[in-house]
């Protein structure tokens, strides 16, 4: 909603200073003094742009106040505010979360095993940076019946060179390292999976490399010289029944919820599930903030000083007013159809007389949750409660053709018609200029030709 008016550029008032040499006339003063007379005429234009400018910017701030609680208004009448849960855990087993589907209640969860991740260690090597033959493709089978190969060719077959190639290929399945016992052969080749659970686990190694092979074979569940600690499912019961998974991360063995395990214990935890009145509170609270900010808004806009006897820029405007009274009367809003509360007034909101702002009584709010959650949720997140009035009034006033978006084309055409009025003006005053300087320029020749005559007389009068 911004348009610029362009400053006026008329001839360059350096030329003036030439004029009147001939003449010996001040012409050049003549014309700066009548150039800024003349420029008095754009003033009143570039103080309306001002003027219009500062209106256009305290309806940016307007209307980020109403997008602000219009934001807030969302979060009230959304369903989820109103059905949030959380989750309280007795012992350290285990955390919990609630998330879409889950539903009140609670529940004996036992943590009888953590997932692990399989690991493979090779037998001892006397050298970390001596080769392993050479080249060759290393090709590794998972328990979930992917099969991926390394191809070495060109590499170093080193421990050291094998913990960087398998460590540069994700897809492997398996991290490297290299463990030293301190023995004379103190260097062990150890592969990790990446994830835990036997689905996760090395089922074979095999390498088209001899001396890798002897090193590196595998086959689970056969003797070799690679040694293996075995991944292993978590388990845990939930009211008495087994669950299995590949991670320590469980989602939706309970519907809803996820638990992340963390220590084996035999004697169960309890998990209780409830309702997050506190998101509730949060989302009231934080129309309240976005609300009291609307007015805090409109009164630096509007404010008049009587000292001084001066307005602010939206003093008196009929836009900042009509947000104003729009918005105090959405909140009045009273839903019908529930037998306890009907107003957000009966639920711990209150008006400052004098200010307008609004403050939350949360000891009110939160006895009428306990008393009766599904009115507060009509009268506050219902399809006609407040948060819905308020979201409604909002979007209305931001759309295209609304209160803001016609005020905007409003101002815009305004800005159009000045900028047309200041060119037609400097274009005038340019040609105004550009006469008084043909005229200026004639009358400093005519009277240079004058005054070169006069001399001339002058003279041959004197030899006379």
């Amino acid at each position: 909603m911004t348009l610029s008016v362009a400053p006026f550029s008329s001839m360059d008032t350096s030329t003036f200073s030439s004029m009147g040499v001939g003449s010996g006339l001040p012409l050049g003063s003549l014309m700066t003094q009548m150039q800024t007379n003349e420029n008095l005429a754009l003033e009143p234009i570039q103080s309306q742009e001002d003027s219009l400018n500062a209106k256009i910017s305290a309806y940016g701030k307007l209307k980020s106040a109403v997008s602000a609680l219009q934001t807030a208004a969302q979060t009230l009448s959304s369903t989820g505010t109103f059905t949030a849960l959380k989750t309280s855990v007795t012992g350290s087993a285990f955390t919990a979360s609630a998330g879409s589907g889950a539903v009140a209640g609670q529940y004996s969860v036992t943590v009888d095993q953590l997932a692990t991740a399989q690991t493979l260690y090779t037998a001892g090597q006397t050298s970390n940076t001596t080769a392993n033959g050479t080249g060759g493709t290393l090709t590794l089978t998972l328990k979930n019946g992917t099969t991926q190969s390394l191809d070495l060719t060109g590499k170093d077959t080193s421990l050291n060179g094998l913990v960087s190639a398998i460590n540069g290929d994700p897809s492997l399945g398996v991290s490297a390292t290299i463990i030293n016992d301190g023995s004379a052969t103190p260097y062990h080749l150890m592969l990790i999976a990446n994830k835990t659970g036997d689905q996760s686990a090395v089922t074979s190694i095999s390498s088209s490399n001899s001396a890798l092979q002897s090193m590196l074979g595998f086959t689970q569940g056969t003797a070799s010289s690679v040694a293996e600690t075995a991944a292993s499912n978590a388990s845990v019961h939930i009211n008495g029944i087994a669950v299995t998974s590949q991670s320590n991360t469980l989602q939706n063995a309970i519907q809803g919820v996820t638990l992340n395990l963390s220590a084996v214990d035999a004697s169960p935890s309890t998990l209780s599930i409830t309702h997050d009145d506190s998101q509730i509170t949060q989302a009231v609270q934080g129309f309240v903030t976005a609300y009291n900010g609307l007015q805090s808004t409109i009164q630096s806009l509007t404010a008049y000083n009587t000292a001084s006897q001066s307005g602010s820029i939206l003093t008196g405007d009929p836009v900042a007013l009509q947000v104003q009274e729009q918005m105090f009367g959405a909140l009045n809003t009273v839903v019908s159809g529930t037998t306890t509360y009907q107003s957000a007034f009966q639920l711990g909101l209150s008006t400052d007389p004098t200010s307008g702002s609004l403050t939350l009584d949360t000891n009110a709010l939160s006895a009428a949750l306990s008393s009766n959650p599904g009115d507060v949720q009509a009268v506050l997140g219902g399809t006609s409660g407040l948060g819905s009035a308020f979201q409604t009034l909002s979007t209305n006033m931001l759309q295209t053709g609304g209160l803001f978006s016609n005020a905007s084309d409003s101002m815009n055409q305004m800005m159009t018609d000045l900028q047309s009025q200041y060119t037609q003006t400097s274009d005038r005053i340019s040609a105004d200029m550009e006469n008084y300087r043909q005229q200026f320029t004639a009358l400093d020749s005519t009277v240079g030709q004058m005054n070169s005559l006069s001399s001339y007389l002058t003279q041959q009068l004197a030899h006379l």
